[in-house]
C-alpha cells in the first residue's frame, strides 16, 4: 500500500465517484469515495486564491486513485463533488472580513444589538460606530431622505456592506418601501455602490435582534464566499464535470452555489465531522461521543448523545443567537497552527494562526511564530521524512529558532522545557474547551480527529478523565469524509396567517410550491424528495419546534396555544444521495501489533520529562486486531499519535483505532 495515497481498508459503498473536500484555514482534505474503497489526500490551503488549492487537492486526488494526474478522468466519473469550508469559522474567529454598516429603522437601536446576549466583543469587532438608528417619529418622504442621509454617513465612516433592518410587524413592507428608494438612488450597476442587505430577505424571525445580527454575520461572510465558490465552479465548468458544485451546509444537507446563503457555510465543515461522529456513534454503540476536530487554526467541539447530534433551532455564531438551527460546535482558537506568545510572563496560545500562508515556522515558507506543529517536531514526535505522507519537508532549525525566540527566550526555558510548556498549555486549552461544553460524565467517549486531533489525544483524554479515545481510519480528513452521509436538500418557512387550520393550509401551499421549485433546481422532482413538515412556536415561553405528521394542527398545541403566540411552518425537502458507510468492529481476536522502528520522543513532564525510544507503528502495516501498549507512536501517512504509558490501542478491520486506559480496561 502506498503510504502517501493512504487509502483505507474497504468498508464503504457507494454507486459511483464521491468526492467530499473540506477546505480549512491551514490544509484542504479530499476524500473520494470509489465503491468499496476510499481514498483521501491533502493539501496546502492557498488563502489568497482558495480555487488554487482546491484544483490542486483534485489532482492529487486523482494521482492517489489512478496513479497518474488524470484529472478529467477523475472528474469524469465523477458522481457529485461536495465542499464544505472553515473560511467563514475562520473568519470570523479572527475577525477578518468587511467593514459593515447598520441602518435601524421602527425603533430598533444599536444599543439593542450592542446588549444582545453574547454581543459585547462582537459588536464593537464587526460594527462599531458604523451604525445609525433612524427616528420612528419619521415617514414618508422625510424617512427616505433621512435614510439616505444615514448611508452617506455609513458610507463615509467606512463601511463597505450595508445592512437595512426595521423592527415590529410591518418591517417587510418598511424594508421592501425603503429598498424601492434606496436603489433608486444608489443603483447597484454605479462604481462604488454599497451592496445592501435587507433582513426580511435572509429569514423570517419576529426577533428584531436575532434577525439583525443573522444579517450581519451573512454580510460579513458573503464576498469571500461568493468570490470563491462561483470562481471554483467557474473553474470546475471549464473542465467539463458533469455534475455541479454542492456546498455542504451548517444544517447538514447540501445544495448548488446560487442556492446557499454566506451564513449557511459558517461552521459547514465541523457538521461535517459531526455527521460523520454520528454515524461512529451509532455503529460502535457509544451512547456519548464527545468530539475535537483539531485542524490549523481551531479545535470544533461537538457532541453526539444518544445517537443525535447536538444542535440548536437558534444557532449560536460566535455566542451571538442566529434566527437559523445550527449544529451546536463551538470553535476554540486553539489549533496545530495556534500563534503561542508570552504575554505578561504566561504562554498563551491562540486564538491567531498562522494558516498555511505563511504556515508554521518548520514549513519554510517565511513563518517565524511558534506554533505546536513546531514544538511537536522539535520535540521528536514528528519525522521530517514522513510528515504530511513525505510530501512536505519540515525544518527542525527553523522550529527551533522560533520556539527558542517566541517561548523559550521570554520564559527562560530550554528547548525540552519550552516545548513541555507549549504542550501543556495546548492540551489545557483544549481540554477546557471541552470541558466547558458538554462536562464529562463516565459514559463520555473521546473521538479525536483532524490533521491535530490524534497527536496527544491520550494526554487531553488523561486531563478530562475520559479513558477511551476513538480514531477513525478517515481520521485526518474526517470532516471530509463525513460530508459523504448527507443529502441535497433545502428548509423552508412561513408564519401562519392565522393560527388554525386554515392558516395551515395556506402556509403549506407556499413552502410546498417553494420547495418544489427550489427541488427542481436542484435536479429534483418534489415527488423524489423525503418531505418532513414542523411548527416552530414562539411565546412568552420562548421557542420551541413540534413535529406535524398530518394536514392539521395538532391537539396539544391547540389547546395549549397561548395569546399572541406566533406560529411558523417549516417544510425540510431532501433528495437523497449515495452515502458512505462503516463496517469495522472491536473487540475481535487479539493481534500483536508490528513494529519495525523506533522514535525519539520527549516523554514526561516536569523533571521527569526525557527523550526515549519509543516503538513506532505504522498503522497501515497493521493486521486487524493489533493491538499494543504505549509509550509508544502510531503513525500514518497524515497523522503522527504519541500513545502514553497506562494507555494501549487497538485498530479493527476498517482501520478504526480505539484507545483505552489500560487501568481500566
Amino acid at each position: 500500500m502506498n503510504p502517501t495515497s493512504a487509502e483505507a481498508r474497504p468498508r464503504r459503498g457507494a454507486r459511483g465517484k464521491l468526492i467530499n473536500i473540506d477546505n480549512g484555514g491551514t490544509l484542504t482534505d479530499i476524500c473520494v469515495i470509489d465503491g468499496d474503497r476510499v481514498h483521501r489526500t491533502k493539501t496546502l490551503t492557498t488563502p489568497h486564491d482558495l480555487s488554487a488549492c482546491l484544483l490542486d487537492g483534485l489532482r492529487k486526488a486523482a494521482r492517489t486513485v489512478y496513479g497518474t494526474e488524470d484529472l478529467q478522468a477523475l472528474l469524469l466519473s465523477t458522481e457529485s463533488i461536495r465542499y464544505s469550508t472553515t473560511q467563514g469559522t475562520n473568519a470570523l474567529v479572527e475577525r477578518k472580513g468587511p467593514r459593515l454598516g447598520v441602518l435601524l429603522g421602527g425603533g430598533l437601536t444599536p444599543k439593542a444589538l450592542r446588549d444582545a446576549e453574547g454581543a459585547a466583543e462582537l459588536y464593537p469587532a464587526l460594527i462599531g460606530v458604523r451604525a445609525v438608528a433612524l427616528d420612528a417619529a419619521l415617514g414618508g418622504e422625510a424617512l427616505e431622505e433621512a435614510a439616505i442621509q444615514a448611508v452617506n454617513t455609513l458610507a463615509a465612516s467606512g463601511a463597505s456592506r450595508l445592512i437595512v433592518s426595521f423592527a415590529g410587524p410591518g418591517r417587510e413592507a418598511a424594508e421592501a418601501a425603503l429598498k424601492r428608494r434606496l436603489l433608486r438612488t444608489f443603483p447597484p450597476h454605479l462604481l462604488g455602490a454599497l451592496p445592501m442587505l435587507f433582513t426580511h430577505e435572509l429569514a423570517d424571525d419576529a426577533d428584531d435582534v436575532r434577525r439583525t445580527w443573522t444579517a450581519v454575520f451573512n454580510a460579513f461572510l458573503h464576498p469571500a464566499m461568493e468570490h470563491f465558490l462561483y470562481n471554483a465552479e467557474h473553474k470546475l465548468r471549464g473542465l467539463h464535470v458533469q455534475s455541479p458544485l454542492l456546498v455542504f451546509r451548517n444544517d447538514g444537507l447540501a445544495g448548488r452555489v446560487a442556492k446557499t446563503i454566506a451564513v449557511k457555510t459558517y461552521s459547514s465543515g465541523p457538521r461535517g465531522g459531526m455527521e460523520g461522529a454520528r454515524a461512529l456513534a451509532s455503529h460502535y454503540g457509544f451512547s456519548r461521543l464527545l468530539t475535537m476536530d483539531v485542524g490549523g487554526t481551531t479545535t470544533d467541539i461537538g457532541l453526539v448523545e444518544g445517537g443525535v447530534v447536538r444542535a440548536t433551532a437558534q444557532g449560536s455564531i460566535e455566542g451571538v443567537q442566529s434566527s437559523f438551527p445550527l449544529c451546536d460546535v463551538v470553535s476554540a482558537g486553539v489549533g496545530g497552527s495556534s500563534i503561542f506568545r508570552v504575554e505578561r510572563e504566561r504562554l498563551q496560545v491562540g486564538p491567531q494562526s498562522v494558516g498555511s500562508a505563511p504556515g508554521p515556522a518548520c514549513f519554510g515558507l517565511g513563518g517565524r511564530e511558534a506554533t505546536m506543529t513546531d514544538a511537536f517536531l522539535l520535540g521528536g514526535l514528528l519525522d521530517p521524512a514522513s510528515y504530511f505522507g513525505g510530501d512536505l519537508k519540515i525544518d527542525v532549525d527553523r522550529a527551533r529558532a522560533a520556539v527558542r525566540e517566541q517561548v523559550g527566550g521570554p520564559l527562560g526555558l530550554d528547548d525540552d522545557a519550552a516545548v513541555q510548556a507549549m504542550e501543556a498549555a495546548w492540551v489545557r486549552g483544549i481540554a477546557e474547551s471541552l470541558r466547558g461544553f458538554a462536562g464529562i460524565t463516565p459514559d463520555t467517549t473521546l473521538a479525536a480527529f483532524g490533521g491535530a486531533g490524534p497527536f496527544v489525544a491520550c494526554r487531553v483524554a488523561d486531563e478530562l478523565g475520559v479513558s477511551r479515545v476513538v480514531i477513525p481510519a478517515l481520521a485526518a480528513v474526517f470532516s471530509a469524509y463525513g460530508i459523504g452521509f448527507s443529502d441535497v436538500g433545502h428548509q423552508f418557512s412561513a408564519p401562519l396567517p392565522a393560527n388554525d387550520d386554515d392558516g395551515l393550509a395556506t402556509a403549506m401551499l407556499q413552502v410546498f410550491d417553494r420547495a418544489a421549485r427550489s427541488m427542481f433546481g436542484e435536479g429534483a422532482s418534489i415527488e423524489d424528495c423525503r418531505l418532513t413538515y414542523a411548527l416552530e412556536v414562539a411565546d412568552g415561553a420562548g421557542t420551541r419546534t413540534v413535529p406535524l405528521q398530518g394536514t392539521a394542527l395538532p391537539a396539544e398545541l391547540r389547546q395549549g396555544l397561548a395569546a399572541g403566540a406566533r406560529l411558523s411552518l417549516q417544510l425540510t425537502a431532501v433528495k437523497p444521495v449515495p452515502h458512505a458507510s462503516i463496517t469495522g468492529r472491536f473487540g475481535g481476536a487479539a493481534v500483536p501489533a508490528f513494529s519495525g522502528a523506533t522514535r525519539t520522543v520527549l516523554v514526561g513532564s516536569g523533571a521527569g520529562a526525557r527523550r526515549a525510544a519509543l516503538p513506532l507503528y505504522r498503522v497501515e502495516a497493521q493486521p486487524p486486531g493489533a493491538q499494543a501498549a504505549g509509550p509508544a507512536v502510531l503513525e500514518e501517512a497524515f497523522f503522527t499519535c504519541r500513545i502514553d504509558d497506562g494507555w494501549r490501542f487497538e485498530i479493527n478491520d476498517a482501520g478504526d483505532i480505539l484507545l483505552s486506559k489500560e487501568t481500566t480496561r
